[in-house]
Formats: structure tokens, sequence, C-alpha cells
């Protein structure tokens, strides 16, 4: 009895997949995902063939473009989302990046890889916060946290294998060609996008006076930040994105400048991050059931907190523990905000909600990003223990904050829907 057990809660987080509408959608992200890792595998070669000393500037313009893109154009993605047939907007923004993506084969100036990165991220800005948006309408509420996790285990998961499966594909191929792989795999997930029944992944129509859509994007804003569980979650988000800036930002040098490794144990200490994240995302909904996700928020960034502190005095294998650790801390801090938009937003405006959290999110990296540089070029030896300390400072300033304004109380009661401000 106890085997079967364990064996219902290892299957639990893959439960969501019976509904046959969220297994293709799901499918369709997976491809995409798939898809997207072979885009920035081409990229970072494509970058390379333009000179070895500018393919760092090329790579960190283009992920500044990237998140330009989300931030600016995300939350009328969101809005969209809640006005528009959202099987149109899935289908009609995937095969436009699909154009995109077959188009980087022919790039012949530095300018062009620019141009075409932030066009596909515009459309991708349009996706992603419509894909989430859909998934509370057809899955069930006892499933949502699953489901949600699934997704972004997945995300994980494919972030750590999709480099190495394109890397292979780029052998075989060519760096150019493997974007023509890259467009095939939309085309897949293209067709999945077209077999979804578009009455189910409808939200319902929004009730009483018509907004413009600037208004719209401003009310999605108001009730992301109006919302007292999802202020708290996007606190700790916040957190979370300061110290995972670290990570990816200062790891390389550590390893290989400070550690002396190789670029191998560069890309183990990675998957160890990777990992864990993966383990906490497929794990999330089962972690913690609370309603206001607390637990999970506030165990999430003191993983991360306790696992950053002291790596500048550790060696190889500590560090794999403590980036693992790390990983975990990731996902358990980001995922709960997205699970509560579907559980504390009412069903016709959590598309203008999604929006702006996916806006404000990527926000948060691009803030993050600086300090973290700043850190690893001004203070090398110490970056990580000043960003511990930064991590752990803000999260205690937090949690007493919230605890003061909502009178010694963290799990907040309140409304189980909040509409308006």
């Amino acid at each position: 009895m106890q085997l079967f057990n364990k064996l219902g809660t290892l299957t639990k987080p893959f439960e969501p997949l019976k509904n046959g509408v969220f297994a293709r959608l799901y499918l369709a992200q997976t491809v995409s995902l798939l898809g997207d890792a072979f885009t920035w595998v081409g990229l970072a070669l494509i970058s390379y063939q333009f000179g070895k000393e500018n393919a760092a500037v090329i790579l960190a313009s283009a992920l500044t473009l990237r998140v330009t893109a989300f931030i600016v154009f995300s939350p009328f993605a969101g809005v969209l989302a809640d006005k528009i047939d959202r099987k149109k907007i899935l289908y009609i923004t995937h095969f436009i990046r699909m154009v995109i993506v077959a188009c980087f084969p022919f790039i012949t100036d530095e300018w062009q890889i620019y141009l075409l990165v932030f066009l596909l991220n515009i459309f991708n800005a349009f996706f992603t916060p419509t894909y989430k948006a859909i998934i509370p309408h057809i899955v069930s509420k006892t499933d949502y946290r699953q489901a949600i996790g699934l997704s972004t285990g997945t995300y994980q998961l494919l972030g750590i294998l999709g480099p190495g499966l394109a890397g292979i594909v780029t052998i075989w191929f060519g760096a150019r060609q493997i974007f023509f792989i890259d467009a095939a795999s939309f085309v897949i997930a293209g067709i999945l996008i077209f077999t979804l029944p578009g009455n189910q992944i409808q939200g319902p129509k929004a009730v009483g006076k018509r907004l413009s859509t600037w208004q719209d994007v401003l009310k999605g804003v108001r009730l992301l930040f109006g919302n007292k569980l999802l202020q708290f979650a996007l606190a700790i988000e916040f957190i979370s994105a300061v110290a995972g800036a670290q990570i990816l930002v200062n790891t390389v040098a550590h390893v290989k400048s400070g550690l002396q490794l190789t670029d191998k144990h560069y890309g183990i200490v990675m998957a160890f991050f990777g990992i864990g994240a993966s383990i906490a995302a497929f794990l999330s909904g089962s972690i913690d059931k609370s309603r206001s996700r607390t637990i999970s928020l506030i165990t999430g960034a003191l993983f991360l907190g306790f696992a950053i502190i002291g790596a500048n005095y550790l060696s190889y294998y500590p560090l794999l523990l403590l980036w693992l650790l790390a990983g975990l801390g990731q996902s358990l801090a980001e995922i709960p905000s997205e699970t509560l938009i579907g559980e504390t937003i009412d069903e016709h405006e959590q598309g203008k909600v999604y929006g702006s959290h996916f806006a404000f999110s990527h926000l948060w990296w691009a803030i993050a990003y600086p300090i973290a540089g700043y850190l690893g070029t001004q203070y090398p030896n110490t970056n990580f223990l000043i960003g511990g300390f930064m991590t752990l400072g803000l999260l205690t300033v937090t949690v007493l904050f919230f605890r003061a304004r909502n009178k010694n109380q963290l799990t907040f009661e309140g409304n189980p829907k909040i509409t308006s401000m």
C-alpha cells in the first residue's frame, strides 16, 4: 500500500495530462520550447560567426531586446486574450514566429539579428500570456496547480536538455540550417493548436462598460498589485530574481576563474540548478496546498539566499549541492504567483493580469541583471556573499512589512476573487 501511495505521489504532477485539451496545449508548448532552445543555440553560433570578440555583446544585446519586448508588449497581449479569440492569437502568433525563425539562416549583418530577435519576442510576448490564461479554463481546480507546475517543470527541464539536443542537431545540419528544424517544430505545434476546441479555451466575456485597450492594460496592473496575495508573491518574485541573476550572471566566472575549472564543469553546475528547479516545479502543486502559498514562497527565497551566500568559499562538489538547492528555491519562489492569478482573479479578467504579470516578472530580472553584473565585476571574490545577504535581508524586510500591514498574519483572508480596486 505504501508503494502505491509513493507511486501516486510521483505520478500526481502528470494528472492534468488526462485532460485531452490540456494535453494537446501542453504538447504544443513543449514542442515550441524545444524549438526555442534550437533558436538560442543557433543564435549563439551565428553571433560567433560575426567575430569571437563580438559574440558576447551580440547575445547580451539580443537578451536585452527579448526582455524589452516582453515588458512592453505583454500587458497588451493579456488584454487581447480577454477580448478576442484566444485560439487565433495562439496560431497566428505561432506561424508568424515560424516565418521569423526561418529568416535567421539568411542573416548577413549584425543589425538583422537584433531586428529578428525583437520581432520574434514581440509575438512570443503575445503567445505566452494567452497560453497561461487558457490553462485555468481547461483543467479542474484540483488539477490547476499541477498543470502550472508541469508546464514550468517542462520549461526548466528543456532548459537543461534542449541546448544539448540542439548542439547534436547542429553537428549534423550546421549552425544556420538548425533554424529550419526550429521552424518545422513550429509547424508541428501549430497543428496541435489547430486541434484545440475554440469554445473551451476562450474565457467568459467581460460584463459592464467596455474599456479601451489602454484602460484595460492599466486595470490589469491595478488588479495585479491590488491583490494582497499577489503583492506578497510579487515581492518574493523580485527577491528570487535578485538571487537568480547572481547565479545566471556570475557562476561562469566563479567556476572558471575562481575554481579554475572548465566549460564542462560550468555546464554540470548549471545543470544541477536546472534539475533542482525542475523537481520543485513538478512537485509544487503537492508541496504547499495553502491558499496563500506563503510556505512555498518563503521557503523558496530562504533556499536561494542560503544557497548563494557561501558559494564564494566552497569547492566544486559542495557547489553542485548548493545550486541544486537554489534551483529548488527558484521554482518554489516563482510558481505561486501564476497559480494565484488563476485562483484569485475573476475569469474574464485573467488574461490582462497574466499579461501584466509576465511583463513585471521580466522587469524584475531586467533590474536584477545589472546588479549581478556590478557585483560580479566590482566584487568578484564576494559577489555571492553580498548577493546572499541582499536576498535574506530583502526577505526579512518583506516578511516584516507584510506581517505588520496584515495584523501579524501572512495568510491573507480576503475575497477569493478580486476584480477591481
